[in-house]
């Protein structure tokens, strides 16, 4: 059975997301899906998420979006690419029917 806190995290773990950092995460996962099969880097997606206002805060945002969806399995980088993994895609196409 699946635990619900499956890095076995407290809640007032520094380590763990912020609730902002988990809105990024998903931005970052839905934009990197959405615009699937074009391949970003992480500055050109920062760059693309932080259109509006970029400043370095939101570009660190986007970088640790990268590094725990990574972690998580649902992204992986190649010579410094985000794309989504097959279980990202999969489970996107779950949602979507």
């Amino acid at each position: 059975m699946a635990k619900s806190n499956p890095a076995d995290r407290a809640q007032s773990d520094p380590f763990s997301p912020d609730p902002k950092d988990k809105k990024v995460e998903r931005a970052v996962l839905a934009f990197l899906i959405f615009r699937r099969p074009e391949r970003l880097t992480i500055p050109e997606l920062s760059h693309v998420l932080n259109k509006e206002n970029s400043d370095l805060e939101r570009d660190d945002a986007v970088e640790r979006a990268v590094r725990e969806l990574v972690g998580a399995g649902l992204l992986e980088c190649q010579a410094g690419v985000a794309l989504p993994t097959r279980a990202a895609l999969y489970f996107d196409a779950l949602e979507s029917d």
